[in-house]
C-alpha cells in the first residue's frame, strides 16, 4: 500500500516536471524575439574655444626704449668691405663699419679701414648692396667720407649729439659688424671723457671718449649713440693685452666734436686743416713742481719746441736741463702755458683741446707763460700741422 503511494507520488513529480519544462519550451517559442535597435547618438555641436593667444612679450621701459631705438637706428648703419688687386684678382681687405651722414648718399667710417683700399663695397641692413668712392680722408683724426651713388631713398641720416651735454655714466649703444655680423647692438656707459688717443700720424686725438660697451675688430667706423639715437662718437679704437684683439671693456671713440669740425670740410673739399702750435710736452706733475720748484701745481709743460714751428719763431722755451728727483730723471728748464686767449689751461689736453677745436691755421693766439717763475706773454700765429 505505502509502494504503490510514493510510486503515485513520484509519478506525479515527473509529470510536473515535464509540464514545467513544456511550458518553458513553448513560452521560449512563443517570445518576442525581435532586436531593439538602438537609438542613433544625437551630437550635440559645441563651439570651439577660443584660440591660445601667446602671452605677451614683457619688456621693461628701458628694454622697449632700446629696441625703438635699434629699429630706427640700424637702417642707417653699413657694413664696409674694401678689397686690393692682388694676383690679377680684387681679394677682401678688411672689414669695417659706417653710418649714413646725409641724405647725398655721404657715409662716414674711419680712416683705417677704406685708406689703400681699390673698391669698396657697401651693404644695409636691408641686404641691399653698393659700391662706394672715397671723398675725403684726415688721417688726424682718423675719419673719412665715401660716397655711395643712387642710395635707397627710405634710408635717414643720423643726427650728430652734443658733446657739451655727455655725462661720465651716461648709458650709450654701438651699432655695427664686429667680426662681420652686421647689425650688432652693444651697450654700455661713458666711462671717461677726455681721452687723448694716438692717431695716425705722430700727432694725438684729444676730447675722445671711453666706453665699456663692447668694440671689436669690424666694428671700427660705426657709430657710438646716446639713447635718443644721437650719434656722439666714432668707434675707432680698443685697449686690449698683447696680441689680443678682443674687447677688453676699454674702448674708445673719436668725439663728436671733432666730427663737427672735420666731416663738413671733408664732403665740400675732401681734406681738413688743422692748427700747429709746434711743442711737445706734458701736464704739470708734482714731480715737476719739486724739480723746478714751481708756484703752480697745474699746466702745461713744454719740453720741447720744434724747429721752424709757430713756438719756436715766437720765442718759447723747452727744457734746457736734466736733474735727478726721487731717484727719476726729469727734464726741467721749459717754459709752462698756463693759459691761452685767457682760457685757463689746467693739463696739456687742454692746451690740444683749444689748439684742435677752438682755433683755426693763421689765427694769432695770446699765451700766457710762467718762465723762472715769471709770467710772461706770447703772440704766435698758427700754421697748418705738417704732413707727419
Amino acid at each position: 500500500m505505502m509502494q504503490a503511494k510514493n510510486n503515485s507520488i513520484r509519478l506525479m513529480f515527473f509529470v510536473l516536471m515535464a509540464l514545467s519544462l513544456t511550458a518553458l519550451a513553448c513560452n521560449a517559442l512563443t517570445r518576442d524575439t525581435s532586436v531593439t535597435v538602438i537609438p542613433e547618438a544625437t551630437v550635440e555641436w559645441i563651439e570651439p574655444a577660443q584660440p591660445v593667444q601667446p602671452l605677451p612679450v614683457l619688456v621693461t621701459n628701458e628694454e622697449e626704449q632700446l629696441i625703438t631705438l635699434y629699429e630706427r637706428v640700424n637702417p642707417a648703419v653699413v657694413n664696409i668691405t674694401t678689397y686690393a688687386a692682388q694676383d690679377a684678382q680684387m681679394l677682401p681687405v678688411s672689414q669695417g663699419s659706417g653710418f649714413v651722414y646725409d641724405t647725398q648718399g655721404h657715409i662716414v667710417t674711419n680712416a683705417h679701414v677704406v685708406h689703400g683700399s681699390e673698391q669698396i663695397d657697401i651693404t644695409f641692413s636691408s641686404g641691399i648692396m653698393r659700391s662706394a668712392t672715397i671723398v675725403g680722408q684726415d688721417m688726424h683724426s682718423d675719419l673719412a667720407v665715401l660716397l655711395v651713388e643712387n642710395m635707397p631713398s627710405d634710408i635717414r641720416p643720423l643726427p650728430l649729439g652734443n658733446m657739451d651735454q655727455l655725462r661720465v655714466g651716461q648709458s650709450v649703444v654701438a651699432i655695427g659688424n664686429p667680426f662681420g655680423y652686421e647689425g650688432t647692438l652693444t651697450r654700455g656707459i661713458i666711462s671717461a671723457l677726455g681721452r687723448t688717443i694716438p692717431a695716425l700720424t705722430i700727432f694725438t686725438i684729444p676730447q675722445s671718449i671711453q666706453t665699456d660697451a663692447s668694440i671689436n675688430p669690424g666694428n671700427s667706423g660705426g657709430p657710438l649713440l646716446n639713447l635718443e639715437g644721437e650719434v656722439i662718437g666714432v668707434n675707432a679704437q680698443i685697449e686690449t693685452e698683447s696680441d689680443s684683439r678682443s674687447n677688453s671693456g676699454v674702448g674708445f671713440a673719436i668725439p663728436v666734436s671733432i666730427l663737427e669740425r672735420v666731416i663738413p670740410s671733408l664732403v665740400a673739399q675732401g681734406d681738413y686743416t688743422w692748427a700747429w702750435l709746434g711743442v711737445r710736452g706734458s701736464s704739470v706733475d708734482l714731480t715737476l713742481v719739486q724739480a723746478m720748484d714751481l708756484p703752480i701745481e697745474t699746466g702745461a709743460y713744454i719740453w720741447q719746441v720744434l724747429d721752424e714751428g709757430p713756438a719756436a719763431k715766437a720765442g718759447l722755451r723747452g727744457f734746457d736741463q736734466t736733474v735727478t728727483v726721487n731717484g727719476r730723471s726729469e727734464d726741467i728748464g721749459g717754459d709752462v702755458i698756463i693759459a691761452i686767449d685767457d682760457q685757463p689751461v689746467h693739463s696739456f689736453d687742454d692746451l690740444l683741446v683749444y689748439i684742435a677745436l677752438k682755433a683755426s691755421p693763421g689765427q694769432t693766439v695770446l699765451l700766457t707763460v710762467l718762465r723762472d717763475g715769471a709770467e710772461q706773454e706770447f703772440q704766435l700765429t698758427l700754421e697748418p700741422r705738417p704732413e707727419n
